[in-house]
């Protein structure tokens, strides 16, 4: 479309305002955005497809200071060919095209859909000096689960090393550590009550979780060896409940308190700002839950099955074992 100077005077508009008008009309102009969970859309107002050809544009009705007018009485339209914009980026030419799921046809789900996308692109055979890759926001959440994945285990065995070096016992470091998968059942089941998807949110939530229990089990195995070193109790039973009983308190009361500082969060998902947070308050709400009820019955059984031979060990080696 090409406005010309001469008529857009006489009617009183400038050249620079028909193609700004003309443009919101044809690419579109973003009023509002639209929110599903955790991810965002932006609401385009345009023109239907229909009315957007050159033909339709230049019977277009448009107002001026001196009425209104059809848009071909101001500007020209031409169809010509000529080259669409190039981008380049490494030395070498790249096209972006941009895709999202199509909810009117059943695929909302936006892992269905992005596995629908790469189908297709790997069926796709192109020229020599042509490659296709597929970017986007599936893509850069897969990569951060891999990266936030490869440093929970790393820490999993960092505290492995600290907890050996701490008990000298394979099997007391794999009770404690056996409480972080107590703690998972309850995030996981969570997830799949809300029917919430797994993103970089929830599995943060789920690497807090790993601390939490973790923590708990330290704290139990302890106090089991402070009571049987520092007060004479013997391996058995009376131990065992002894023990649990002691510490079951300040562990309900750690509990209950972050759960009910967690509850803002769980309540009125759809709030703007609670869309990110939502996930991770899930999980370790879940995750708080089987943890501290799981813990209390079979951490004590696991130690009263496995624990009598560290034990024993720990209390011959005689050296200073305070509790955390």
């Amino acid at each position: 479309m090409r406005v010309d100077p001469r008529a857009a005077a006489q009617y009183g508009v400038a050249p620079a305002a028909v193609q700004d008008v003309l443009s919101q009309l044809t690419i579109g102009q973003t009023v509002s955005q639209i929110v599903d969970g955790e991810r965002r859309f932006d609401l385009v107002v345009r023109l239907p497809e229909a009315q957007r050809s050159p033909a339709a544009l230049a019977g277009l009705l448009i107002d001026t200071p001196t009425g209104v007018v059809p848009l071909n009485w101001i500007a020209k339209f031409d169809e010509a060919g000529g080259p669409n914009q190039i981008l380049r980026e490494d030395l070498r030419r790249r096209l972006v095209v941009a895709a999202y799921p199509d909810h009117t046809q059943g695929a909302a789900d936006f892992d269905a859909a992005s596995a629908q996308a790469r189908q297709a692109v790997a069926a796709i055979t192109l020229p020599p000096g042509y490659e296709i890759h597929v970017e986007g926001e599936q893509v850069a959440q897969q990569q951060a689960l891999l990266r936030i994945g490869g440093l929970a285990l790393l820490s999993l065995l960092l505290m492995a090393a600290v907890l050996q070096g701490r008990y000298h016992s394979l099997r007391l470091t794999a009770m404690i550590l056996g409480n972080v998968p107590f703690a998972m059942v309850g995030g996981i089941i969570a997830l799949w009550l809300t029917s919430t998807p797994l993103s970089v949110a929830s599995l943060i939530g789920f690497v807090t979780l790993t601390g939490i229990a973790a923590r708990n089990g330290i704290l139990k195995i302890s106090h089991f060896i402070n009571l049987a070193r520092d007060e004479g109790e013997t391996f058995g039973s009376a131990l065992l409940l002894r023990g649990s009983r002691e510490r079951l308190t300040p562990v309900l009361m750690t509990a209950l308190i972050a759960a009910l500082a967690l509850v803002p969060l769980l309540l009125n998902s759809s709030e703007p700002g609670k869309e990110i947070l939502h996930p991770v308050a899930l999980v370790i709400f879940g995750g708080l839950v089987s943890s501290t009820l799981l813990d209390s019955f079979i951490t004590p059984a696991l130690f009263y099955r496995f624990g009598r031979a560290p034990l024993a060990k720990l209390l011959q080696r005689g050296g200073e074992l305070r509790a955390f």
